[in-house]
């Protein structure tokens, strides 16, 4: 069995996924509304939002849309995404790539646990942990 994320952007799934891309690496696949066999039911201004799209790396895949039509999004989230490592200058490009244009809730740092360790929210509102075992 595997767990995967799937995240929902109302909106800004694109730009949101191309960013993560340009931070952790990885193969996107993006799948318009305008080219699903239920493009027709949509509304004109839905047409260029993403339905679907995945983004696979080493160890990691992303997966997105904009949502469904008519939905908001939450007004508090409970879920964090964690990535962890054993590079301590990966970690930190990571970090920051991800913190810009979002806000730092806790600086990269050594923790009492041993491992270099930060949160963050990025810019569209999703909660970040970054642990990185230094040996």
């Amino acid at each position: 069995m595997e767990l995967g994320v799937y995240l929902f952007f109302h909106g800004r799934c694109e730009e949101a996924m191309h960013f993560y891309q340009s931070v952790l690496g990885g193969e996107l696949h993006v799948q318009l509304i305008k080219d699903s066999p239920g493009a027709a039911r949509m509304p004109a201004d839905w047409q260029d939002k993403v339905m679907h799209a995945t983004l696979e790396g080493d160890g990691f895949e992303i997966m997105g849309s904009d949502g469904r039509h008519g939905t908001t999004p939450a007004k508090e989230s409970n879920i964090s995404l964690s990535l962890a490592n054993s590079d301590e200058a990966v970690a930190r490009d990571v970090f920051e790539k991800l913190s810009a244009g979002g806000t730092v809730t806790q600086p990269l740092e050594k923790m009492f646990w041993g491992a270099l360790f930060g949160q963050l929210t990025d810019k569209y509102g999703f909660d970040w942990m970054i642990n990185c075992t230094t040996g």
